[in-house]
């Protein structure tokens, strides 16, 4: 087993010993000079939402200005066409900007993945100035399906994340919040199988599916009252019958289980599996519980990387959220909680005027490409490159980190 985490490690600050001083507004200057293009990128990807796993366009229009300065392109890595991984540099302390890319079915870009992606691209080029001062290898991962499909499960699970010592994006929304909470989620569909029948003439011989369904949804109704604070049940149906004359022989549910933490969404998964059961059981139907994509994690922040990304942040004229009531502001939940389980990362949220919407809404999706958007991809891209160069140039943080990466490919995690 690798040695046990420090949770609370000092913040960055000592330059390295014996490393020289490294002028980090060389970064702002190519992130400034780069404005214009990451804003076009950012609206561009807008303009052409796309699903999970299906985002072809938008990775072609993230790696093209990264490739014009350089970066080493791979696409279709960790056996996912829409992933791919740029790099620049050789240095050992690999940090890593994970870009998002794809939309919501129905309403575009409502989660502002658009700056996810154009601010990842800032940051790199502008890493990528001091890539050989810092020793450090840049890379824009590129990390399909968040919404929807777990893309950073994968490619943590295939091996795209083994080299990287620190991870790290910025995620749109109403307000600034450094150090985001995010729930464990587990993706489900519950599949009743019943039989067929006349509805009218023989109802007598069939088993109704669709009832399962709606006992199955007041016992989960009924089990509201009774989980733990931080665990969600949310879902609909999927399926409920073909026609009003005929017994459903099969109806599913999707639904969605969240909680504070994976500890918490097993018990949650336990509860929820029985009232699933107990519809197939009051109806003589049966049923099965499928997983649809990776059981997300909850995010678990690097406070090094916190504490630099607040300092950055802050310079900048943003004025986040006290921490103390960052925890009363969960997020939903991402992939890259899974990520930050292994690897020290930051999945911060940067601020943009959606008018009162939040995301998920019509009204986020297109507050996307606002002016104040806009300042996020720019912001986003400045945050991210300086917090990488904090860290980089601190000799306790930097050490810490290639431990910890030389921990996981001894031990593994």
């Amino acid at each position: 087993m690798p040695p046990p985490r420090s949770g609370h490690p000092e913040p960055p600050g000592k330059l390295r010993a014996g490393r020289p001083a490294v002028d980090g507004t060389r970064s702002d200057v190519a992130v400034r000079a780069a404005a214009a293009r990451l804003i076009d990128l950012s609206h561009s990807i807008h303009a052409e939402p796309e699903l999970a796993f299906e985002e072809f366009r938008s990775v072609a229009k993230t790696v093209e200005p990264l490739a014009e300065r350089g970066f080493r392109i791979e696409t279709g890595i960790a056996e996912l066409p829409t992933a791919f991984r740029a790099s620049f540099g050789s240095g050992e302390l690999t940090v890593a900007l994970c870009a998002e890319y794809d939309a919501l079915p129905g309403l575009g870009h409502a989660c502002g993945h658009n700056i996810i992606a154009a601010s990842a691209v800032g940051a790199a080029l502008g890493l990528a100035e001091l890539a050989d001062e810092l020793g450090l290898t840049v890379q824009v991962l590129g990390t399909p399906a968040e919404e929807s499909g777990g893309g950073k499960v994968l490619m943590l699970e295939r091996g795209a994340f083994d080299d990287v010592a620190m991870a790290m994006m910025v995620h749109p929304g109403p307000t600034d919040i450094v150090g985001a909470h995010s729930l464990a989620l587990a993706d489900l569909e519950i599949v009743f199988h019943g039989q067929e029948a006349h509805a009218s003439a023989a109802p007598e011989r069939g088993r109704n599916a669709g009832d399962a369904v709606t006992v199955a949804q007041v016992a989960i109704g009924l089990l509201r009252q009774h989980i733990r604070p931080g665990q969600q049940l949310h879902g609909i149906v999927g399926n409920g019958g073909v026609a009003p004359n005929i017994v459903p022989g099969r109806a599913e549910l999707l639904y969605y289980l969240r909680a504070v933490d994976s500890a918490s969404l097993d018990e949650l998964m336990q509860r929820a599996s029985a009232c699933f059961e107990a519809g197939a059981l009051a109806t003589g139907c049966t049923h099965e519980i499928r997983t649809l994509a990776p059981t997300y994690t909850e995010l678990t922040p690097d406070p090094a990387l916190l504490c630099a990304y607040r300092e950055q942040i802050a310079d900048l004229g943003r004025v986040p959220i006290a921490p103390e009531l960052e925890a009363q502001r969960p997020l939903g939940s991402t992939d890259m909680g899974n990520v930050t389980n292994v690897i020290p990362g930051i999945h911060p949220v940067i601020g943009i005027d959606a008018e009162g919407a939040v995301t998920h809404q019509p009204g986020f999706a297109a507050a996307s490409i606002n002016a104040s958007a806009d300042r996020a991809v720019v912001d986003g891209a400045l945050a991210l490159a300086r917090t990488a160069v904090a860290i980089a140039r601190d000799d306790v943080h930097r050490d810490r980190l290639l431990q910890r990466l030389n921990d996981r490919r001894t031990f593994g995690e």
